[in-house]
């Protein structure tokens, strides 16, 4: 017989996050968590399902009625949209420039498209040029666009002019805003965006496992028009509808507290103002990004596709971002990551995010990061970092 193994309470350590993601959640969306369990087709549980949709909305800038909460993380979402709109020999565009564009592609590739990719440079945006060229020269039934890429701190500027692009070839635009949404101007409807999707655990400051998703009624229009089911059951679009539409029939069992939580971050979006929200995001990364700059560690973007959610500081030569990395974890408590794909080795990827923008945050990091990078070996000034941030916030 086997020993029980050890029960001893989690006592997780308090970390500030300034990765790519998840956020520190609010102790108010905390406590949302602890809240007593209902049954998934419960009165109460059905009528938080209607404020996640009216809030979704908000969030996403859209009047869609098909606006849920995927069951899983922001790739469950990311999955949804390709699956649901694609049946087999079709063919999708996606973007090469980054690690999420790609994923794109292989999550296309298994719904059984056909993946071409529109290029650029990691570490740029799409030129809308390009897109359009390789609409006319593909043909695809489906384009994916990644607004906020977590790989490369690039935003996708012109989402408006792409959509306008891809909807003259009669296509269906889909854009990735996991590490963008709240954080980030957005505005679905208006920039004409067929499919939206993001992850609970970035700027909207929940806990991981649930993935707001949008799709205007002629994206659901061609779902129901498919010749083919759509691969996934779980994902399907038709299926998932009769839990989240008007009917509420069971489709599978919602993840209620991951539910609570997500409703309790979004009220709080609501509460500041979501145009409060955007500014706050700009200002606080803002002074991240002037600290870092004026201690001699600049951004790897320019600044027309900064995309402030997510900060790409350039490792000094000579240093070694993963030891810089450990340090900042072991001796500050704060984490940020190192660059994925092509980037790897050159970038640190510093997130501002959610909750974790606050201003208290961007000068406890670059204090930090200034003083680790300085015990390194790099050529920094961390003082003038410190002052700099302290400047754009006023303090």
């Amino acid at each position: 017989m086997r020993d029980a193994p050890e029960t001893d309470e989690l006592l997780p350590p308090d970390r500030t996050l300034m990765g790519p993601g998840p956020s520190n959640v609010h102790p108010r969306v905390l406590r949302s968590m602890a809240t007593p369990l209902v049954g998934y087709l419960d009165d109460y549980y059905v009528e938080v399902m209607n404020d996640l949709q009216e809030l979704m909305r908000y969030v996403f800038q859209t009047d869609n009625e098909y606006t849920f909460a995927v069951s899983g993380t922001g790739t469950a979402g990311m999955e949804t949209a390709f699956s649901n709109l694609l049946e087999p020999g079709e063919t999708v565009l996606v973007p090469s420039n980054g690690y999420f564009g790609e994923r794109m592609g292989a999550v296309a590739e298994r719904a059984g498209a056909d993946v071409v990719s529109v290029d650029a440079p990691w570490g740029e945006p799409l030129d809308p040029a390009d897109v359009e060229r390789a609409v006319e020269t593909e043909d695809p039934s489906v384009v994916g666009v990644v607004h906020g890429e977590t790989s490369t701190g690039v935003k996708q500027p012109h989402i408006d002019t792409i959509a306008d692009i891809v909807h003259d070839n009669d296509g269906y635009l889909v854009v990735d805003t996991v590490a963008s949404l709240v954080g980030n101007e957005f505005h679905t409807d208006e920039w004409g965006v067929d499919v939206v999707y993001t992850g609970s655990q970035k700027c909207l400051s929940a806990p991981p496992g649930v993935a707001p998703i949008t799709f205007s009624d002629r994206a659901a229009e061609k779902v129901k028009r498919r010749e083919e089911p759509v691969r996934s059951w779980y994902l399907d679009l038709t299926g998932v509808w009769e839990y989240w539409g008007d009917e509420r029939n069971y489709h599978h069992t919602g993840p209620a507290s991951t539910n609570y939580a997500l409703r309790e971050a979004m009220r709080m979006v609501a509460g500041e103002g979501i145009e409060n929200v955007w500014d706050r995001h700009r200002r606080v990364a803002g002074a991240i990004k002037a600290g870092v700059e004026a201690m001699g560690a600049p951004l790897h973007v320019a600044e027309d596709y900064w995309l402030p959610t997510l900060n790409p500081v350039e490792v000094p030569d000579g240093v070694d971002d993963g030891a810089v990395i450990e340090r900042m974890m072991d001796d500050h408590g704060i984490e940020i990551v190192g660059g994925l794909g092509a980037l790897e080795g050159d970038i640190f990827r510093v997130g501002c995010m959610g909750n974790s923008a606050r201003p208290e945050n961007a000068m406890q990091f670059v204090s930090a990061f200034g003083s680790v990078l300085a015990a390194e070996g790099a050529d920094v000034d961390p003082e003038a970092g410190v002052a700099a941030t302290s400047r754009v916030l006023g303090e």
